[in-house]
Parts: structure tokens; C-alpha cells; sequence
């Protein structure tokens, strides 16, 4: 992935700085730093983040992430993404499981470059075979406490199970729709989001 020696020098002086403050530093900072004006630097963090190798919250003034990790090893300023997501546990795709931690971590390449904080979960159970997810697949999640109407979400239910559905409200009830015609949909009256599916992992 290649970008400009000055994007290069400002992903450096973000990292650098974050790992030292513990915060990212502002517009002005990093003009400062680079010896450019605030419009400049906007201008190459816009670039940035189109490519998914920054994220920036809207209206925070520090809040620049590099989602990448920098290589100077390689000629031209590439910039290798991170590619490792923490495997969380594992989820069930029929009855509701309880879920469990876990330490392992994947390795998925540039799946997640520009994505918000991602986790994984593998799968167990067949109840979502009809939205292409099968038992022993990996769900790449987004980690969030609200869905969309038809979403298929990681739902944490009031008796501390969880369940890997698509979600729906039904009136004052939610209902957690298995993509399996042989299996009926679970209602509650409550239910907590914890993540939404964004992508689905498969080996041969």
C-alpha cells in the first residue's frame, strides 16, 4: 500500500506521539510537526482516511487512530495492515450457548482496514445456514450496542446465553430470527446487542 513520504511522516508522528501521550495529537500538532499549515495535514488525513489507514471521529479534536502498522523496511512508504482481530469465543448458530473468552487471535489480512473495533467469534450450530453461515465458519463482528432492523447480531440474552441471530423488534418484544427454515425464531423481552456481523471467514 502505497502513500507519500510526507502521509508516511504523518502516520509516524501520530503513532509516535499516541504511544507517548496516550491520546492522538491535533491538526495543529501535527502542522507544527511537519511544518505545514492545518489545512494541509486535513487535506492528507482526508486521503488517509479514505484508504482506511486512519480513522477520525467528527468533531473530536483528538481522536486520530492509525489502523495500520508502518514497515520501513520496504521501499516506497508501504504500509502493512494490522491484520490480527481477537478470537473471543465461540457462538452458537442454533440453540442459545453461553459465550466463552478466549485469548487466540486471527490473522485476517486487510478484511478489516477502515472498520471500527472488530472482534471474532466461531461458529457453532447450523441455524443460520441460509444467510451462507455454517457451523464452524468465523464471524467477523463489529463491536455495537444497536442494530438495524434485519441485522444479524451477537445478542447476549437476559440469562447470560448468547446467540448469533438476525434481529427484529416486535412491538415491546425482540425477536431473534434463525436463517433456517426448520428452526423457530426466539422472542424476548429484552435483549443486549453486543456486536453485528460484518463479514463471514471460511476455510477449505
Amino acid at each position: 500500500m502505497n502513500i507519500t513520504p510526507k502521509q508516511l511522516n504523518i502516520l509516524k508522528f501520530i503513532q509516535g506521539f499516541t504511544e507517548t501521550n496516550q491520546y492522538s495529537p491535533t491538526l495543529q500538532e501535527i502542522a507544527d510537526h511537519i511544518g505545514v499549515s492545518k489545512i494541509t495535514i486535513l487535506d492528507h488525513l482526508r486521503a488517509l482516511e479514505r484508504r482506511g489507514i486512519i480513522r477520525r471521529q467528527r468533531y473530536l479534536s483528538r481522536s486520530i487512530e492509525v489502523t495500520v502498522g508502518l514497515d520501513d523496511s520496504e521501499p516506497g512508504g508501504i504500509v502493512r495492515p494490522r491484520t490480527s482481530l481477537p478470537l473471543v469465543g465461540r457462538i452458537t448458530a442454533g440453540a442459545p450457548l453461553e459465550a466463552a473468552q478466549s485469548q487466540e487471535v486471527m490473522d485476517i489480512g486487510d478484511l478489516m482496514v477502515g472498520r471500527k473495533d472488530c472482534f471474532l467469534l466461531e461458529v457453532r450450530g447450523n441455524s443460520m445456514i441460509e444467510d451462507h453461515i455454517k457451523d464452524g465458519d468465523y464471524v467477523v463482528c463489529e463491536k455495537r450496542e444497536r442494530a438495524n432492523e434485519g441485522e444479524t447480531v451477537v445478542a447476549l440474552l437476559s440469562n447470560g446465553e448468547t446467540t448469533l441471530k438476525r434481529f427484529y423488534r416486535q412491538g415491546s418484544k425482540f425477536r431473534l430470527q434463525p436463517a433456517n427454515s426448520t428452526m423457530q425464531p426466539i422472542v424476548v423481552d429484552e435483549v443486549k446487542i453486543q456486536g453485528v456481523v460484518t463479514g463471514v471467514l471460511r476455510s477449505y
